[in-house]
């Protein structure tokens, strides 16, 4: 396994982790499955490109379905959740209104900022558990079921929402995102879904469906 950019000399390091999973991936054949790996190899390169990310500084953990990437130390990870994210949602739309098959790609994203380090099977460390457990949660799954003209669905970790998209220097707005509470193996991950339909809601609609509070939302999910 090779590591770029420092990501390989056996300290533990603090990155920005993005995991990306193809929806309804199994119940595709074996020829619709290529055809989704392709396409989302492709997607990911092209938004990569129109945001200015090098990807030759990427460490890429794939999986038949998806994959797990840990960016450079160096990357602005405001671009990353903002403008990276709405360009997967331009190719994915484009993508999905071309499309010949009677399956939409449709991914499920999650992004954590934390601690790892590189291990012979790929990073270990908090990151990539938060990351996967976030990708996985039932909530985010929920949503593309729920929605089934949306293309893509994000969640980001309660730190990340904090640090960079309440700022204001991330190009998403704060105020599309719903907190949610993730039970996973008898531990609680908190992250922020993004649902641009709760933007279209009443202020007092909102204040009424949270109680009022900034409390987070108790809602299952994680792996089993």
């Amino acid at each position: 396994m090779s590591y770029t950019n420092g990501f390989g000399n056996g300290r533990l390091m603090y990155r920005l982790v993005v995991a990306v999973d193809v929806e309804k991936y199994s119940t595709r054949d074996a020829r619709e499955q290529l055809r989704a790996q392709k396409e989302l190899q492709r997607i990911l390169n092209v938004a990569a490109q129109n945001t200015g990310l090098d990807q030759r500084e990427w460490y890429e953990q794939v999986s038949g379905d998806g994959e797990l990437v840990v960016l450079p130390e160096d990357v602005d990870v405001s671009v990353v959740v903002g403008d990276f994210t709405c360009q997967l949602e331009t190719m994915l739309a484009e993508f999905n209104r071309r499309a010949v098959t009677d399956t939409p790609l449709r991914l499920r994203v999650a992004m954590h900022h934390g601690t790892l380090t590189p291990g012979p099977f790929g990073p270990a460390g908090d990151a990539p558990i938060v990351v996967s457990r976030l990708l996985d949660a039932k909530p985010l799954r929920k949503l593309l079921t729920d929605q089934q003209e949306r293309d893509l669905a994000l969640i980001v970790s309660q730190t990340l929402y904090q640090d960079v998209v309440r700022t204001g220097f991330c190009s998403l707005d704060p105020e599309e995102f719903q907190p949610v509470r993730v039970n996973a193996k008898g531990i609680q991950y908190h992250g922020f879904v993004r649902n641009q339909e709760e933007r279209r809601m009443a202020p007092a609609t909102l204040r009424r469906a949270s109680g009022g509070g900034a409390d987070l939302v108790a809602l299952p999910g994680g792996l089993a």
